[in-house]
């Protein structure tokens, strides 16, 4: 359902230029927490985790779609043994935007972030409860990564169980805290506002499916002969008749969010069973489209509301168009259905957004027709195209159904769906599509199409048309416009680009060995196989380390100065800085021959092996990839800022104090987020001035 792509943008009211010095000079966190709880009786209270944010600045959900920036991860200590939790952790409605970098929505705060969790206490000696935090915030300029620990004193007085404001003993070496003045205005969700438009548009597919498009001229026509009923009278029942339509949608999706609540449209947004369950029905839903059986109500529901329906006045209005939507169901609940499904996927405002929409446009023409009766002849007569119309929808309902298969296959690495199966499917599904459109395919109840007219014609261009536009996505093409429908790149198997860059790379060094010559850039050779390259690559067909020592090793002994690249999987800058200013030409080609690259990612939650851990700066024993890279970042150059650029030089050796900062070996002042591309080339530029020179003052001391 989502179709549109936004840009993930922010309004700043900072300086650039002062954002990006500050980051050199401190490592700073733009996050005011507050911690408190809340007894509920019975052992149970009620923990709030509250942050203010400084303008500009954002902060990212602990369920932001998997792919997306780095999620906010809260844990807790001694679960199970002192407490237990009670259902999952809830937050504030989070702004939700498409980005088309990570082909994902994003859900993001931008002026205060709650987290709320329910716990039990196991044991009446229990007097703190203590965990932890990771988030990321960012701005323009920059991303920063925190890990927070603290502590909640849950001690009340008895016969007060009012809620307490605690203290928090915040324990964390990381930050600099820092008092900072924010607003309290809370974040708009832009995405509801698309939600309800397309539900808007499924309301207009459902209006003429074969079971709801002849009841428009049959309900108008009720209203308007009604017996001792002025016309005027039957106008203002045949708007309340479509008001009523609206409202029993509406209140169906208001139920669903009250019912289902927070914590159940959350798990529906990021579980695996769910997403297979939604597959399924999706497929239940197309297989009725296509003819294969009728999704019906029971006749005696359908009766009493039609008995109903016989009463006079403006309750017989009511119950008639109770009557309409139960009548519809077998046409209108696959429809339905999806925009519900795609309503729990994100906020409890949304199925009600949701159905609002989609009761409007099904309300929409009954309304209309009822004010001017006049134009009812112009609507055109019901046929075979009202089933037509019911076919393609089902073949939609099977593309989209995949998406959510997909989800559950990128989130527990079946290898399933890769790009490129996606894809084929989606090539025979819309192929098929047009073949029906033309008419070499038949469903059970299917008129006779003896000639082809120009809506539909429009309908088989446009399939085709899009059918071709998927193509070349089987051999790599990005498809950016069907980015978050579609696995990510990396999935591919059969990637054109990727297979011409190793060829050439293979040609070049078999013409080096036999003598000849082939005027291509050269490129870094590798010293030996990079740690973690198995799961971690770099943009471009560049060659490079994801180990600080390991790439060391290497630029050592190819004497070459070091790019140190400090990136994470959930920077939205970093992956913009390398799409638009890694692939300029001449940065690429100084990455690719004079530097060796060294990718630090500071939020990759790889499990290092025991004789790999570290322990850090604030004292804690870091145990997975991310942690120690962000640790060596803080450590060593003071910052905790992605992205940021260290041009390093390659004589450093680690007899040097291991917990000191080497800026001393910095080849320039460090770099962070900016898309001028000139700027960044000088900036390579300089740091291999810079190492040359170096090594001309060692050779002569």
């Amino acid at each position: 359902m989502k179709k549109a792509v936004f840009l993930f943008s922010l309004l700043y009211l900072l300086s650039p230029s002062l954002a990006s010095i500050s980051v050199q000079a401190q490592v700073s966190d733009p996050t005011n927490w507050h911690f408190s709880q809340k007894s509920l009786g019975n052992g149970i209270y009620e923990l709030s985790l509250k942050a203010t944010l400084a303008p500009t600045w954002s902060i990212y959900s602990m369920y932001t779609p998997d792919g997306g920036p780095f999620q906010t991860i809260l844990t807790f200590d001694k679960v199970d043994a002192d407490f237990i939790m009670e259902g999952k952790a809830t937050e504030n409605e989070p702004s939700k935007k498409f980005d088309d970098i990570f082909g994902v929505e994003v859900w993001s705060f931008h002026h205060e972030y709650s987290i709320t969790q329910k716990v039990k206490v196991l044991r009446p000696a229990v007097k703190v409860i203590r965990g932890s935090l990771e988030y990321q915030v960012c701005q323009e300029e920059q991303c920063i990564l925190f890990d927070k620990s603290f502590e909640i004193a849950i001690e009340i007085e008895k016969g007060h169980p009012s809620e307490q404001k605690i203290a928090s003993g915040e324990i964390n070496n990381i930050i600099v805290k820092q008092s900072l003045a924010v607003e309290n205005e809370a974040a708009a969700d832009d995405s509801l506002w698309l939600f309800f438009w397309l539900s808007f548009l499924a309301g207009l597919a459902a209006v003429i499916m074969p079971c709801v498009f002849p009841m428009i001229p049959m309900t108008v026509l009720f209203f308007m002969h009604g017996k001792d009923v002025s016309k005027a009278q039957a106008r203002l029942r045949a708007l309340f008749f479509s008001f009523s339509i609206i409202v029993i949608y509406t209140v169906f999706g208001l139920l669903i969010s009250v019912l289902l609540g927070p914590d159940f449209i959350n798990w529906l947004s990021t579980n695996w069973l769910p997403n297979i369950l939604f597959f399924v029905i999706f497929m239940v839903f197309a297989a009725s489209f296509f003819g294969a059986f009728e999704i019906v109500l029971p006749s005696r529901l359908v009766n009493k509301a039609d008995k109903q329906a016989d009463r006079d006045g403006y309750i017989g209005s009511f119950f008639m168009a109770f009557t309409l939507v139960l009548v519809s169901f077998s046409c209108t609940v696959p429809i339905v259905g999806t925009v519900l499904v795609e309503a729990a996927r994100g906020s409890v405002l949304r199925p009600i957004i949701g159905m609002l929409g989609f009761s409007l446009a099904v309300a929409l023409p009954f309304g209309f027709f009822a004010l001017f009766p006049s134009k009812l002849s112009k609507l055109p007569k019901s046929g075979g195209w009202l089933n037509s119309v019911k076919v393609v929808l089902g073949f939609i309902e099977v593309a989209l159904g995949f998406k959510f298969l997909m989800v559950a296959d990128q989130t527990y690495h079946w290898g399933l769906l890769d790009r490129e199966v996606y894809i084929a499917i989606w090539i025979v599904v819309f192929f098929l599509q047009g073949l029906y459109l033309l008419g070499k395919i038949k469903f059970k109840n299917d008129s006779a199409l003896i000639y082809i007219g120009v809506g539909r014609l429009v309908a088989v261009l446009a399939t085709f048309t899009f059918v071709i536009y998927l193509i070349p996505g089987m051999f790599g093409a990005p498809l950016k416009a069907l980015a978050g429908y579609l696995p990510p790149q990396e999935s591919i198997d059969f990637d054109v680009n990727r297979i011409v860059r190793e060829n050439v790379k293979g040609l070049h060094k078999e013409l080096s060995k036999s003598g000849g010559n082939l005027n291509l850039q050269k490129g870094n050779e590798l010293c030996e196989e990079p740690k973690y390259g198995d799961f971690l690559h770099l943009p471009h067909g560049l060659e490079g380390y994801f180990d600080f020592k390991q790439g060391l090793m290497c630029a050592k002994a190819q004497d070459k100065p070091i790019f140190i690249d400090f990136t994470g999987h959930g920077c939205v800058n970093c992956r913009e800085m390398e799409q638009s200013v890694w692939s300029d030409p001449r940065i690429l080609n100084l990455l690719k021959n004079e530097y060796v690259v060294i990718a630090l990612y500071v939020d990759d939650k790889f499990t290092l092996d025991k004789a790999d851990w570290q322990v850090g700066k604030d004292g804690k024993t870091k145990k997975t990839l991310g942690k120690k890279n962000a640790d060596f970042q803080i450590t060593h150059f003071n910052s905790n800022a992605q992205p940021n650029y260290i041009l390093f030089d390659s004589r450093y050796t680690e007899t040097h104090d291991h917990s000191s900062l080497l800026t001393d070996f910095q080849l320039q002042p460090s770099r962070a987020y900016s898309l001028d591309k000139n700027a960044f080339y000088e900036f390579l530029c300089k740091g291999i001035t810079a190492y040359k020179e170096r090594g001309v003052i060692a050779a002569r001391n």
